[in-house]
């Protein structure tokens, strides 16, 4: 087994409680495989956005120790584009290789601290404008949950910090052990789509149907060829009234969540089983290997083969 890895998680001024619990929540679900400590920038009691205030037992030199820092989000009357000389001094103690994680708005602290500089990153949808406006420099993609830059990864808004906590625990100990831990939170261990379906828009008209039944009717479906005429017929609607509705209600066309589905499914097959990879191409609707490896390469960044040597070492 690897060696405990430790989590520290830094609390501001401003922070959001429920995104403050996230990381010890999740990582703390994960068989004795990380170890979570809070801490503030001076070891003193920190206010949070809600009627109360927390006491947290570390101060800034437990950021020296982390394996992986989590900035938590803080509310946005906190966010600044110069951070305060006491959130410099306290981020400063983090090491060169050290993993570093933001859930939110904790993007902003990043940004501000030089963590996301040549990097792309993302927050909470209604803040891009902001995140812009003030860091123009940092490639922003406001339509995903999260960002995994390497060392560097940042989620969007609350509940995405726990989509970039499981996603951790996949890259560090696999599927297996994220999905049991997600079991266990009672949360997805993957969710489809972007912040895109969670974007304010006006109500579509009312129609009879919906297109969960036809995602779930592919789903089992993957190694077939699916066009978006086989969708749009099981659905019982036109392409282009599937098409509308698919994209309202999943955040992305058709086609790229059929694509998202497939690479999933690879990604499974690739640490879980022995199979070649054009073998796991077929299996999961793609036409060659060379395909998988361009939409794993696109999707991630590596081939099936660096896959497979990472997640099936880390099982």
């Amino acid at each position: 087994m690897q060696p405990t890895q430790r989590v520290v998680v830094l609390a501001l001024n401003g922070v959001y409680p429920f995104e403050l619990g996230i990381p010890s929540r999740i990582f703390g679900a994960a068989d004795d495989r990380y170890e979570v400590l809070t801490c503030s920038v001076d070891g003193r009691p920190v206010r949070t956005n809600a009627d109360f205030t927390i006491e947290v037992e570390h101060g800034p030199e437990a950021l020296a120790t982390a394996d992986t820092v989590v900035v938590a989000a803080i509310a946005p009357p906190h966010i600044t584009a110069e951070l305060p000389p006491e959130v410099l001094a306290a981020l400063a103690h983090i090491r060169p290789e050290t993993r570093v994680v933001s859930v939110c708005t904790g993007a902003f602290v990043l940004a501000a601290a030089g963590f996301l500089d040549g990097r792309k990153a993302t927050t909470h949808w209604q803040l891009a404008e902001d995140f812009r406006r003030m860091f123009p420099h940092i490639a922003l993609d406001p339509d995903v949950l999260f960002v995994d830059d390497g060392r560097v990864l940042t989620s969007a808004g609350a509940a995405s910090g726990v989509d970039v906590c499981l996603h951790v625990v996949r890259r560090d100990h696999g599927s297996d052990l994220a999905n049991k831990v997600a079991r266990r939170c009672v949360v997805p261990p993957w969710r489809d789509g972007g912040q895109a379906q969670y974007i304010e828009r006006p109500v579509p008209e009312s129609t009879a149907a919906g297109t969960a039944a036809t995602r779930e009717w592919a789903l089992q479906r993957l190694g077939e060829p699916l066009a978006l005429a086989d969708l749009a017929g099981h659905a019982r609607m036109s392409r282009r009234t599937f098409a509308r509705r698919f994209g309202e209600e999943v955040g992305m066309s058709p086609g790229r969540w059929l694509i998202q589905q497939r690479v999933t499914r690879a990604r499974h097959l690739l640490e879980s089983t022995d199979l070649p990879v054009d073998q796991i191409a077929g299996e999961v609707g793609f036409a060659t290997g060379a395909s998988l490896r361009q939409h794993l390469h696109a999707a991630i960044g590596v081939s099936p083969q660096a896959y497979r040597r990472t997640f099936r070492t880390a099982r």
